[in-house]
């Protein structure tokens, strides 16, 4: 079975999620529960991506939820530190765009 996990910290003003392993149909409801629970707790949740070797259309999808629930209540969801396969898919997909913190605050760049 493949090994996901989300870890979950708190710093001023934003909640960071960052993501380890493999992010596919099985982690689902984990990172959608963890992903809520971020969004509704700070105005900023920074999604860290840096630590998923393998991201599947499920993991896509749910980052495209949580980032259309933060825009709804007025939020922001960022994901940072994509590589590899990873940064491929976000980019071939335009999610990457969608996700990508201001290039204004160096804060969220991970």
């Amino acid at each position: 079975m493949p090994h996901f996990e989300a870890r979950t910290s708190t710093a001023p003003g934003r909640i960071v999620v960052t993501l380890i392993g493999e992010c596919d149909l099985a982690a689902r409801d984990e990172l959608t529960t963890v992903l809520a629970s971020a969004v509704r707790g700070a105005p900023v949740v920074v999604v860290d991506v840096g630590g998923l070797r393998f991201l599947d259309s499920t993991g896509l999808h749910t980052l495209v939820t949580a980032h259309r629930a933060a825009r709804a209540d007025g939020r922001r969801l960022y994901a940072v530190n994509a590589a590899g396969a990873v940064a491929t898919l976000l980019d071939i997909t335009g999610v990457g765009d969608l996700l990508s913190p201001p290039a204004d605050d160096s804060r969220l760049a991970g």
